[in-house]
């Protein structure tokens, strides 16, 4: 089984609110067909759920946030989903909508749930899910990240790759000079060993990979801008971008 994570940064244009990138999002899913294993998917919210959560400032950590914002939030969330989705099934793929509330609860997983995705897998559709905006108790809610829900089912559910597709080559040690990070091995309790040029949220996604490949899952980032290079993650041939071993 591979795990797929979509990132914001290659699904739209976070420069404009409201906006899919939905060239590169019928490239990705067109390449996808070349994929003969399981997979399961998850996106980020880019200029849709990330956008919006900014402006009403939401945060992961559990708090009574504007109702207003949640909804707002949420909604925008399930309109990018729907693009995903038609660009699947144009590419005559069969996606399965999952949204995070039907495998968690407040912020924890549940396991029954979370094993059962496996076997919507295996039998041909590719569950789609995504971050979104979730309710935590107590009048409160929380954002649940794409790159948070892919550290959960990772670990319950043990793909045998984890892929984060972002706009870049990769996690690189020097941005302006193009200095790629081809492999980290993720042996220490801390990445401070390695330098590393990042933005806020790649150092997210690196956080999240860490785990992921502490857990025994190799993990890969891929410039989505190039699609076929999924693909060879997956394969083993060729492979351009960084790869985290545990």
């Amino acid at each position: 089984m591979i795990l797929i994570k979509l990132g914001g940064s290659i699904i739209t244009n976070k420069e404009k609110p409201l906006t899919a990138n939905r060239l590169a999002i019928r490239r990705i899913t067109s390449s996808l067909r070349k994929i003969k294993e399981p997979l399961i998917v998850v996106h980020g919210g880019g200029s849709y759920g990330h956008y919006w959560s900014v402006k009403y400032d939401m945060h992961t950590k559990p708090s009574k946030y504007s109702i207003k914002g949640v909804s707002v939030v949420k909604n925008s969330m399930v309109e990018l989903n729907r693009i995903i989705l038609q660009s699947f099934l144009e590419s005559n793929l069969t996606p399965y909508c999952l949204p995070p509330s039907d495998f968690m609860f407040a912020d924890k997983p549940i396991m029954k749930k979370v094993k059962e995705i496996s076997k919507i897998a295996n039998i041909g559709l590719i569950p789609v899910s995504y971050g979104d905006v979730m309710w935590f108790r107590r009048n409160k809610f929380y954002i649940l990240s794409g790159d948070k829900i892919m550290e959960i089912l990772s670990k319950i559910l043990k793909p045998r790759l984890a892929i984060f597709v972002t706009n870049v080559d990769g996690v690189y040690s020097d941005m302006k000079a193009k200095r790629l990070i081809g492999n980290i091995t993720v042996e220490k309790p801390t990445m401070t060993e390695v330098a590393m040029d990042v933005t806020g949220g790649m150092s997210r996604k690196i956080k999240e990979a860490v785990n992921i490949s502490r857990n025994g899952t190799k993990v890969f980032f891929v410039n989505g801008n190039v699609p076929k290079r999924i693909v060879n993650a997956i394969s083993g041939k060729g492979f351009e971008g960084t790869i985290f071993k545990g």
